[in-house]
């Protein structure tokens, strides 16, 4: 699990008395109680990045609004009529969103393609902590670059880039790599790559990180069906199933 703050403290090392261990896990009861230092933290089974400084996130200006998106800032992928919407808020350099995508990806495609649902992708950037190169903001701007060229060929490059997902705590890919997978999934317009190298979306990014951050979303991956927000488990073993409740 990881924390924008600050690295996964290990446990406390084995002491002969369990009196002091008492106190402390007293004290810190307590703090959490009163919400002392910490701001948005959800613990779901070690399986998302949770969000805590929020707010830290944010940069100023208001910076290009990339072509293509909702109104909410989102990624549209299928037919706007379709009875049930998906959003999944993600962040690209995020394990836990991996692996929601390698669960859920079929599904995902399937039902934007036969009209049960459409899914719109809200990628944020919280984890430039986690490389040395900003990795997370770079892939979120790549994310915008390629869908004002054509949502069709979204999910395919959105794929791609959580099979190519760099370790968290190195330097993360390349520009040149964001722009060879943004090819492979057939955005071979040369103003995608330029895209991805000026950073083209980089304020919008941020700003739209803080306006998500401040919603109803403080870990990733966080999905809605129809607006309500889903626990853990539906997340990661029972999408499909919340689909089909809400048809």
């Amino acid at each position: 699990m990881s924390n924008p703050q600050g690295g996964w403290a290990g446990p406390p090392s084995a002491s002969r008395s369990t009196k002091p261990a008492v106190v402390i896990l007293a004290v810190v009861a307590a703090l959490l109680l009163v919400g002392v230092g910490v701001v948005g933290v959800v613990v779901v089974q070690s399986r998302t990045e949770v969000i805590s400084g929020a707010a830290t996130a944010a940069a100023a200006g208001s910076g290009t609004t990339p072509a293509g998106l909702t109104a909410t800032g989102t990624v549209r992928v299928g037919d706007s009529n379709a009875k049930v919407v998906v959003r999944v808020v993600a962040d690209l350099q995020c394990p836990a969103c991996q692996q929601f995508e390698k669960r859920n990806a079929k599904t995902l495609e399937d039902t934007a393609k036969d009209g049960t649902a459409v899914i719109e992708y809200d990628v944020i950037s919280f984890l430039d902590r986690a490389s040395s190169t900003q990795y997370s903001s770079r892939a979120a701007n790549a994310s915008y670059c390629v869908a004002g060229q054509d949502h069709s060929k979204y999910q395919g490059w959105f794929a791609a880039m959580f099979e190519q997902q760099p370790a968290e705590g190195g330097s993360g890919l390349p520009d040149s790599e964001l722009i060879e997978i943004a090819k492979k999934a057939g955005y071979t317009d040369p103003a995608v790559a330029q895209c991805i190298t000026d950073r083209k979306y980089d304020t919008y990014v941020r700003d739209k990180t803080k306006q998500v951050l401040n919603g109803d979303v403080n870990s990733t991956p966080t999905v809605f069906v129809n607006g309500k927000k889903l626990d853990s488990s539906q997340v990661f073993n029972g999408l499909a199933a919340a689909i089909a409740a809400a048809r």
